[in-house]
């Protein structure tokens, strides 16, 4: 299966859309990508997959709930970043891969840290990426981009941040509508306690101009083996892609060998 290719499996309800290449390589590693995003435009179109096939992974990415080529749900319940991260334990499960490097953007990030706390014995490694304090403190308000994203048109949407997920939205081709019911349960904050009980080591990583994520380094301070990688010059959107972010998992990925 390439990079390319869309498979399935079943979990709680939802029938939910899964990318894998290098099955034959060792080092699996599982992509959880952000809001409104998917497997394929955050980890596949940005070269996340190529890259970590060079470095001798199997790469593993999830379409979560509500995004890509995943079942839909209009309930905000569906979205606990809880039940996301046993969704993709679910789906190391399904692969019949015990441990993996887990490494999530954003909510992807959330969803990770999630996973951390109920599955840690699948976990060789973290990387919060596009996501720092605000993991604990929250991110900023939300529900102007819950309003964004049901307006009858980007046009008519005045929040900055709200018209940029509009439009990241149109452009993913998301359903608008899920992305909606997704937004505000799934940002649901960690408590500090919480952070402390993660015990793998965490690489954090947020763009130098990022202005959503919050800083990376009382994140990384709350971890017991936490580690800060600040991305210059990037802001929310354009850190995924980036080089130096890229060239640093790599090396992360490869301190915590199987």
């Amino acid at each position: 299966m390439s990079a390319e290719q869309v498979d399935y499996f079943y979990h709680d309800g939802f029938r939910l859309a899964f990318r894998q290449a290098g099955k034959e390589q060792g080092s699996p590693v599982l992509l959880i990508h952000g809001f409104a995003s998917s497997s394929l435009i955050n980890w596949v179109a940005t070269g996340w997959f190529e890259v970590l096939l060079a470095a001798g992974h199997h790469v593993i990415a999830i379409d979560n709930r509500g995004h890509g080529n995943s079942d839909k749900s209009y309930k905000a319940a569906a979205y606990r970043p809880e039940a996301m991260a046993d969704d993709a334990a679910a789906l190391l499960e399904y692969l019949q891969v015990p441990q993996a490097h887990i490494m999530g953007y954003s909510m992807g990030a959330r969803i990770s840290a999630y996973f951390a706390l109920r599955a840690p014995a699948k976990i060789r490694s973290l990387v919060f990426g596009g996501l720092g304090i605000g993991m604990v403190t929250g991110a900023g308000d939300w529900q102007t981009v819950r309003d964004a994203l049901l307006a009858p048109d980007s046009d008519a949407v005045t929040s900055i941040r709200g018209h940029m997920f509009r439009k990241f939205a149109e452009h993913t081709k998301s359903d608008l509508k899920a992305l909606a019911a997704c937004v505000i349960t799934s940002k649901k904050e960690l408590t500090e306690a919480e952070v402390r009980q993660i015990a793998a080591p965490v690489l954090v990583a947020v763009g130098s101009k990022d202005e959503i994520a919050g800083a990376p380094e009382p994140l990384a301070a709350l971890l017991p083996r936490g580690e800060v990688l600040t991305i210059p010059g990037r802001d929310h959107m354009l850190a995924v892609g980036d080089k130096i972010y890229k060239q640093s998992v790599v090396d992360f990925f490869a301190k915590y060998p199987f």
